[in-house]
């Protein structure tokens, strides 16, 4: 009885803190229709993040969001470009669109972007050059990884290897791909780019090498956080997949 009513009153706390910050009502849906874990679930999305205000945080919290509604983003920046069709909003829809697999959607919101002053726009360019990977054109995406490095290179020195080997797999360029690849695991931090290279490797013969990245994967995924362990069972199985 006395648990029944301290998660009453937990719940309650939380109803109360979603109208006070004027959060989504659908909060206080989960919060009273699946007690308590609701009101956990908005203590650890929402609530956390605030209160210890950390990068860590900040991503459970996201993650947590993203995982309840996946949606979200793209509903919030599709609204927002709508209101207002700046380049930087059309590159939040962008990279909502992309997130979603919306990715002819995303290449022609990046391209409409990136024109006039905006052209040369390094976070336009490796959007647009990513998306292009994803729908299958990688010479193109070479050519605008071209004009990117023309431009000065990208914020993110691994994001950007890791597009370059991927557009010069898909040309064929493989040696130059395997350079690439190996750069982008020196600079990018998490699973992607290793796992990438994994799946190179195994689609390029030299399967004993990936299978050696699959198994140190696997060791990778058991000591990474619960929140941010799917996500790395993903990328593990991209590269697990390239050897089957």
């Amino acid at each position: 009885m006395i648990l029944l009513g301290l998660s009453l009153i937990f719940s309650i706390a939380m109803a109360v803190h979603v109208v006070r910050s004027g959060r989504e009502w659908f909060w206080i849906w989960i919060i009273l229709i699946l007690q308590p874990l609701g009101g956990i679930i908005y203590f650890a999305a929402v609530v956390l993040p605030e209160l210890m205000g950390g990068p860590t945080a900040r991503k459970i919290g996201q993650s947590a969001r993203s995982a309840l509604d996946p949606h979200r983003e793209y509903r919030e920046a599709k609204a927002a470009c709508e209101e207002t069709p700046t380049a930087g909003a059309m590159s939040r829809l962008a990279a909502a669109a992309m997130h979603l697999g919306h990715y002819a959607e995303a290449e022609g919101l990046y391209a409409r972007a990136a024109q006039g002053p905006h052209a040369d726009d390094p976070v336009l360019l490796l959007g647009r050059a990513k998306v292009l990977i994803e729908l299958n054109k990688p010479a193109e995406a070479h050519e605008v990884l071209q004009r990117l490095a023309a431009a000065g290179g990208a914020l993110d020195e691994g994001e950007e290897a890791l597009a370059i080997a991927r557009a010069l797999e898909g040309m064929g360029r493989n040696d130059e791909a395997e350079i690439a690849y190996q750069r982008a695991v020196e600079r990018l931090p998490g699973l992607e780019s290793l796992a990438r290279h994994a799946a190179f490797m195994a689609r390029t013969g030299r399967r004993a090498e990936a299978q050696e990245i699959v198994a140190e994967l696997d060791r990778r995924v058991a000591r990474t956080h619960p929140q941010f362990r799917k996500e790395g069972r993903a990328w593990r199985d991209l590269a697990a997949q390239a050897l089957s």
